[in-house]
Order: structure tokens, then sequence, then C-alpha cells
């Protein structure tokens, strides 16, 4: 029995419609002048801190705590400016799968596994209407290597529930190929799920437990059960 669920969150939960990749630009303009810096980076299944430090190595700036941390306020600054703009959406299935989650006699642990910086989630989530419920993370400010970040949900899980927590009681659900290797680096499960850039068969062909076509697709029971 799944004891513990880790959410990605962009394609997976929510899609935002490019307003995190435009607050990359818009920040990378507002400290380093470099307003098309951002269309030369994958972010697809990153950290966030991951491609930040790929953007300082190609314009040879030194990485710095100091840096960072004056990265991410005023990219938080624009995401929370820009996803007004846009015309995002809570992905189907998501809310209701959340909801059914936490309302469960006995329900799992639920936490997030992404990218996103702690501050980026909690802005997109609180846009639309996630991010209550939740009961631990691991953000993409904190590691750059997902891998690393899917250890530290893991551990945060088996502190909160007081209680050994075996990996294959464990499960992500993700939208992308990184997601399902995340999984896999810590021997967990994984639902992946196709409402991101990622066709089924891709997912399917990285070694996901289950594949779906959204999170309509599967119930609070089955999903305990894989």
């Amino acid at each position: 029995m799944i004891k513990l669920i880790l959410f990605d969150i962009d394609g997976t939960l929510i899609r935002s419609v490019g307003a995190g990749s435009m607050a990359f630009g818009r920040a990378f303009d507002t400290l380093f002048n470099l307003p098309d810096a951002a269309q030369g980076l994958d972010f697809a299944g990153r950290t966030d801190i991951s491609l930040l430090r790929e953007f300082l190595g190609q314009h040879d700036i030194q990485a710095t705590d100091s840096l960072e941390r004056s990265f991410f306020h005023v990219y938080s600054h624009w995401l929370a400016q820009l996803l007004p703009q846009v015309e995002g959406c809570v992905l189907p299935g998501a809310q209701h799968l959340l909801t059914a989650l936490q309302s469960m006699e006995d329900s799992p642990c639920i936490g997030l596994l992404t990218g996103n910086t702690r501050l980026g989630a909690e802005i997109k989530l609180r846009h639309f209407g996630l991010w209550k419920g939740f009961q631990l993370g691991a953000f993409g400010d904190e590691d750059p290597c997902r891998n690393v970040l899917a250890r530290l949900a893991a551990q945060r899980g088996k502190d909160l529930l007081e209680s050994s927590l075996p990996h294959e009681e464990v499960l992500v659900i993700g939208d992308t190929p990184l997601d399902v290797a995340c999984a896999q680096s810590i021997g967990a499960k994984c639902l992946a799920v196709a409402t991101g850039n990622s066709k089924l068969e891709v997912l399917e062909q990285a070694g996901a437990t289950r594949t779906v076509a959204s999170l309509e697709d599967i119930d609070p029971e089955t999903l305990l059960g894989l």
C-alpha cells in the first residue's frame, strides 16, 4: 500500500502556459539586461536552480548564494505578476484526486517533488487553489539534481510518518521521463501522466509503473494499490 505520494507540479497538476519561463526571462532582463536568455533553456523536468546555473555558466557569471537569492526574489515577483495574465488551468482530474486522497480515512502522506523553488511552487499552486493540503515537499532551490530531491522528500515523508517507509510504499506522480527516472532513483513507484509534453508511449518506454492519459483516469483506491 502506498503511504507517501509525491506530486510534480507543471504538466501534472497545472498548466501555467509558460508563466515560469517568462518569469525567468523577465528576471534575466531585470538583473542582467539579457531579455531573450530564457529562450535557450529546456525547462521540462528541470530544477530552477539548475536552469539558473546553466544560464550563469553560459554567460560566464559566477554563481554565488547571494546572486541566486536575488535572482529567485526577482523571479518570484515576476511569476506572481504573470500568472494572472495567462490562461493557465488545473489539469483534468487533479483537484478531484487531491481532494479524494486528502479526505480518505487512512489518507497517505501527500507531498510535492518539484523543480520549482518552494516560493515558486507556492505562488503557482495558490494561484490555482491547490496549495492547501500538501504536508511536505522537496524543491528546486534545494539542490540542482532531482534525484537528490527525491531522497530528501522520501526522508521527510519517513520523518513525518514516524515509521519505516519502504521504497515500494512511495509513489511519484509526474509527466516526464525525468520524473520516472527520479522515482526509479529511490526505488519508488511512478504514475506517469500524459498531460505535459510527453506522450504515453514515451512514458511507458521510460519504465513508469503505470501510465494514464490524465489524472481523471485513475481513482484513489487503484492509485494506493499500485
